[in-house]
């Protein structure tokens, strides 16, 4: 059986279909395997930010990605009274070369699946193909696959990338004696709901705090509606003393958590309402894994969640995975496609990453959330400039971006 592409990536999801077009504009055979039979748009609300927006206005792909998202304007910071702490710009309103995309995180997949398909052709996505395995054998990595129907498949390609999310059967493989991931005592319930704008229709807000006695809100628009309505994506953050399923569409119930926010009507939102008026709740645990020493073995590698695993507190998860994509490609294109590519793409990739999955647990931008709370006893502040100054505001939102790699410096000369 001979090769069936230079590049076998195990796994269509945002990471994957980024890696297959970044792989096709460099003149690079590649080919996804999916498991599931069939992609539908599931989940909720995701940010994809200025770096990883820059790296898929490089592919084309932001046109389409403008049509079905919001280009958010701003980040708002508000206490569990609906006070306003704090308001910085985002994407283009800041000053970047390319926007902060709010979107659905299952729309962004389909949109990239259809560039995929429309540029290497509808045999370049194979669905129903769960990777259970694989080698290096020689020259090639020898890929293994299973079907619903319970039939094998063996893929033969120069590498093998495996983008296939947070129960990664490589990763499984590579370091089987892992452990569970790291639960940070944090349960988040989701929730997309057609609601009228809120503020200026452009803002991602975030209120409250993680505390014994309150909890925390993430709010955005995701989609402009014709209606004049917008998609709004909701997270809800509350302290629980176990864990939820580790699954992105696991169900979750009302009366589990909205206790804690069953008063949260601000002037500028009806919080409670909100939450009480979303159909489908889901539910997940805030967690991650710690930092993998590498992720490569041989031919095969690893990439996007499946490589390293974050508590979404920074809306950086699938950033750094288009990240991962763009860095990889352009190893192979240096180095050529194999092992010496991997290698170097490891170095670079494991560190970087890691510093975000750290910081994410310590010193995300919602940290202004937590300093507050603790300096004002989570008592409503008469003045916010009595509690904490602009200057240090602003340094708590910039210590993050230099370690996501999202400065407007370090982007402004990573494209001069």
């Amino acid at each position: 059986m001979s090769k069936e592409c230079e590049v076998a990536i195990i796994g269509a999801g945002n990471g994957g279909l980024t890696l297959a077009l970044a792989l096709h504009e460099a003149g690079i055979n590649c080919r996804v395997y999916e498991a599931v039979p069939e992609l539908k748009p599931l989940g909720v609300g995701i940010n994809i930010l200025p770096h990883a927006t820059g790296v898929l206005g490089r592919l084309g792909a932001n046109e389409a990605l403008a049509k079905i998202s919001i280009s958010t304007q701003n980040a708002a910071f508000f206490n569990q009274y609906g006070q306003h702490i704090y308001t910085e710009a985002l994407g283009t309103n800041a000053g970047y070369a390319t926007p902060q995309f709010s979107i659905h995180r299952g729309e962004l997949q389909l949109a990239l699946l259809k560039i995929v398909q429309g540029r290497l052709g509808d045999d370049a996505v194979v669905m129903d193909r769960r990777c259970v395995g694989a080698d290096t054998a020689g020259d090639e990595s020898h890929v293994h696959f299973e079907n619903r129907a319970g039939e094998r498949f063996t893929v033969k390609a120069s590498v093998a990338v495996s983008c296939d999310g947070l129960h990664s059967a490589l990763r499984k493989q590579f370091y089987p004696d892992e452990g569970a991931p790291n639960y940070t005592g944090i349960n988040m319930w989701r929730g997309a709901i057609n609601w009228t704008p809120f503020l200026d229709g452009a803002t991602f807000a975030r209120a409250g705090a993680l505390t014994s006695d309150t909890g925390k809100m993430v709010i955005y628009p995701i989609r402009n509606n014709p209606d004049g309505t917008q998609l709004v994506n909701w997270v809800a953050e509350i302290e629980s003393p176990q864990p939820a399923q580790r699954d992105w569409n696991k169900q979750g119930n009302l009366d589990d958590f909205f206790p804690v926010f069953n008063d949260w009507h601000f002037d500028w939102l009806d919080v409670a309402k909100m939450i009480e008026s979303t159909e489908n709740i889901l539910v997940f645990p805030m967690v991650d894994q710690d930092p993998l020493p590498h992720w490569t073995r041989g031919r095969l590698t690893l990439l996007g969640d499946a490589a390293h695993p974050m508590v979404p507190r920074g809306s950086n998860g699938a950033g750094q995975a288009i990240m991962d994509a763009e860095y990889l490609t352009a190893c192979f294109v240096e180095r050529g496609v194999g092992p010496e590519a991997l290698e170097a793409y490891d170095r670079e990739r494991v560190r970087a990453t890691g510093n975000v999955v750290l910081t994410n647990r310590k010193a995300p931008p919602d940290k202004i959330l937590q300093v507050v709370h603790e300096r004002t006893g989570g008592k409503p502040f008469a003045s916010i400039e009595d509690v904490i100054s602009q200057d240090e505001l602003r340094e708590i939102t910039s210590s993050y971006k230099a370690v996501a790699g999202y400065t407007l410096e370090s982007l402004a000369a990573k494209s001069a």
